[in-house]
């Protein structure tokens, strides 16, 4: 076995240590109160520096970091309540000013097109550099669409909709509460509220690709296929939750982009695949050669779930270019930029490529500086070299995809989400981050729920804590053990629900009912 191995997440053993440790970062950023309306300003620790110019924006982080967070749930289906807090908090944000600001302040034609540093140009077609807009520039007020101050129900600014919609649906799977109908504020430009709903939102979104068949714009006057395979993906899920079909123009649109947005050689392998598309310009961005590998990967979170064949195609394409799975060079990084490893390392970890896994992990492991702080080390996270006082959330998020489920965990959020979950014994109360779970376990033929707590805070082990487990049947008979002795320190609170006084340890607690 290679020294890289993964020690993974498995629902059998539960979240790994770094898996745990990547939580307890995620809620302290989460939980943290800070001011994202245009007269403050987002703590320090959300992550509105990596990727730029494109995704310099703390939007990104924020969408980005909740993708563990259903996948986690394969390790404790029971406990979901502190994974709904923190997807709470990312939306509360979302919606705010700093949440848009691009939209909300990059107003109109770019002032800088002639004044872009020259690494920043090689995203802008050759034969339109020095009078084109930077990717990031969103170009609200542009012509011939002219200022639209809802950051939603707008023609461009798909990237913000299309992350929005899937937070909202991850929300919505991991905490089982159908509040698609409920009402919520969006602030817009000048701080103009818009009032709209999950639901107004996902409809508006699959309408918008109806009439477009090449694809709605992101930044003003752009299609990218990164965006729009990212708005497909949260349709996906939202129909497999409410049995809509909203994710069908959806379809649609990835056959139309194989013919128009990618292209194949001889022998039928990718060879080529668009950046972004102009329509104003009749322009398709492509970086040359080998480069061009890295406009397939960063589809591939996106796409494979929702066609399996088309992201294996774009992934082999990709390390073909990239030389990546060939073991006889060493791996290249021809783009300053993590997180497009990190996505190869997911997707060979995901279809079983261990010669591109072994050859990419090494890289990781010994580069991308892995390593647990804060206090007692309970946080964790991938450090990157970088000298600031917290780690960057964008490239850490696809990073901990790989550390927190089995292979084929995110894509069974979307095709196979477990909706049973919501019908068995639950845990909550749970005092997080004093006290921790690490793994749950229920067996409905034994009718049995096994509970492994840990000490999240490790400075409060040993002091008294108490959480409730319920969805009981009403007024079953009930036995409790620890660590597989006999504990007395419960009581029924309601007919279908039990309190349960322990330790902050590790511990392995068995309910037994009926």
């Amino acid at each position: 076995m290679s020294r890289y191995a993964l020690e993974t997440s498995t629902p059998s053993a539960g979240l790994n240590d770094r898996s745990l440790g990547w939580l307890r970062f995620m809620w302290d950023k989460a939980t943290t109160d800070d001011d994202w309306s245009d007269q403050g300003e987002p703590h320090q620790w959300w992550d509105r520096y990596s990727e730029p110019p494109m995704c310099a924006f703390p939007r990104f982080d924020i969408a980005e970091m909740a993708y563990v967070l259903p996948m986690m749930l394969e390790a404790t289906p029971a406990w979901r309540e502190g994974y709904t807090r923190i997807l709470d908090e990312l939306a509360r944000r979302y919606v705010t000013f700093w949440g848009g600001i691009d939209w909300n302040t990059l107003i109109g034609p770019d002032p800088n097109v002639d004044r872009y540093p020259p690494e920043w140009l090689t995203v802008v077609p050759e034969h339109l550099r020095g009078r084109y807009a930077l990717p990031g520039w969103t170009g609200n007020g542009i012509e011939p669409w002219g200022l639209q101050p809802d950051p939603v129900g707008c023609d461009g600014n798909l990237f913000y909709r299309g992350w929005l919609n899937l937070l909202l649906s991850m929300r919505h799977y991991v905490s089982g509460q159908q509040s698609e109908t409920t009402p919520f504020e969006v602030t817009g430009y000048q701080n103009r509220q818009f009032t709209w709903t999950h639901q107004r939102i996902a409809s508006f979104i699959s309408a918008q690709l109806v009439a477009r068949p090449q694809g709605a714009h992101c930044e003003n006057t752009k299609i990218w296929p990164f965006c729009m395979s990212a708005a497909g993906l949260g349709l996906k899920l939202y129909d497999a939750l409410l049995q809509t079909s909203l994710n069908e123009p959806f379809l649609d649109w990835v056959a139309f982009a194989q013919k128009h947005y990618m292209g194949r050689d001889r022998k039928g392998r990718i060879d080529w695949v668009a950046f972004y598309y102009d329509p104003i310009e009749n322009a398709t961005m492509t970086f040359p050669g080998p480069v061009n590998g890295y406009s397939a990967l960063v589809l591939l979170h996106y796409l494979y779930p929702q066609n399996n064949q088309l992201g294996l195609d774009l992934y082999e394409s990709a390390m073909r270019q990239l030389g990546w799975s060939n073991p006889k060079v060493p791996v290249v990084q021809l783009a300053d930029d993590p997180q497009l490893l990190s996505t190869a390392l997911w997707m060979a970890r995901e279809i079983g490529d261990t010669t591109t896994w072994e050859r990419l992990r090494e890289v990781s492991e010994t580069q991308f500086e892995p390593r647990f702080f804060g206090d007692g080390d309970s946080r964790f996270a991938f450090w990157l070299g970088e000298s600031s006082p917290w780690p960057r959330g964008q490239i850490n998020a696809t990073m901990m995809m790989i550390e927190c489920a089995e292979p084929g965990a995110w894509s069974r959020v979307f095709n196979a989400p477990n909706t049973t979950m919501y019908d068995e014994p639950t845990v909550r109360g749970v005092d997080y981050p004093r006290v921790g779970i690490r793994r749950t376990h229920h067996d409905a033929q034994r009718r049995i729920l096994e509970v492994d707590t840990y000490a999240a805070t490790p400075s409060r082990r040993g002091s008294p804590t108490t959480f409730t487990v319920d969805n009981l049947p009403r007024d079953a008979a009930v036995a409790v053990e620890i660590d597989g002795r006999h504990l007395s320190t419960w009581r029924r609170t309601t007919p279908d629900a039990v309190a349960i006084d322990v330790d902050v340890d590790t511990h392995r607690i068995s309910l037994t009912y009926g």
